[in-house]
């Protein structure tokens, strides 16, 4: 049986996980949000600049296949669009030999481009935030690859 000692332990218990797990959180990068069609996704960084301090985190990139002619739709979060971004487009690989153009967005929040924009079939899109003073040099990127099938 409990009692109203053990219940108040177990809440407490509870409301310290809870703080410790948002304490957590705070640590890691923020998410792109990518919108295809139907198909939403948070994309989670590869590396970011967090309180001056350059962090790269273990994460596979996501793959949509998509349609030709579809709208992409990237979105950024608030500190992202303010330090400036960009997104860079790379064949099958993400090595510098791969890299086939770059979009300059400013400071803009949102950027939409179609599926049909990259030639190849299989490509890659990196958003890649501008790189403050801090972390020397280093910039948060968030990748997500693209599989175009024919409609």
């Amino acid at each position: 049986m409990t009692g109203p000692s053990t219940r108040r332990s177990l809440w407490a218990g509870s409301v310290s996980l809870a703080l410790l797990a948002s304490a957590c959180s705070a640590d890691s990068a923020p998410t792109v949000s990518v919108s295809v069609g139907d198909h939403q996704m948070d994309v989670e960084a590869t590396q970011y600049c967090l309180d001056g301090e350059g962090r790269r985190y273990s994460v596979t990139p996501q793959v949509l296949q998509v349609d030709p002619d579809m709208t992409i739709l990237i979105e950024v979060p608030d500190d992202v669009a303010e330090s400036g971004w960009s997104f860079q487009v790379f064949d099958q690989g993400l090595t510098d030999d791969d890299l086939i153009g770059e979009v300059d967005v400013g400071r803009e929040a949102t950027y939409e481009l179609s599926t049909s924009d990259a030639v190849p079939a299989a490509y890659y899109i990196v958003v890649v935030q501008d790189s403050g003073e801090g972390c020397e040099g280093l910039s948060g990127a968030w990748p997500i690859g693209f599989l175009r099938g024919s409609s």
